[in-house]
């Protein structure tokens, strides 16, 4: 966002991104991938540019 000098006001009043979701993303909370599109398309970047995925050591496999 910042590269692209898009502000999270921006995201909210320009593009109709809902604030529970600006939450969700700055607190590493769940997103859909509908609104993942959505951001990549504003930003011009992909999805890989958004999300880091980490694996969950504890997790059992």
């Amino acid at each position: 966002m910042e590269r692209k000098h898009i502000t999270t006001y921006t995201l909210i009043h320009k593009y109709g991104i809902n604030p529970r979701t600006i939450h969700n993303l700055k607190h590493n909370k769940g997103i859909t991938v509908f609104t993942l599109e959505r951001l990549c398309e504003i930003l011009q970047c992909t999805p890989n540019d958004v999300l880091k995925f980490v694996l969950d050591k504890e997790a059992d496999l």
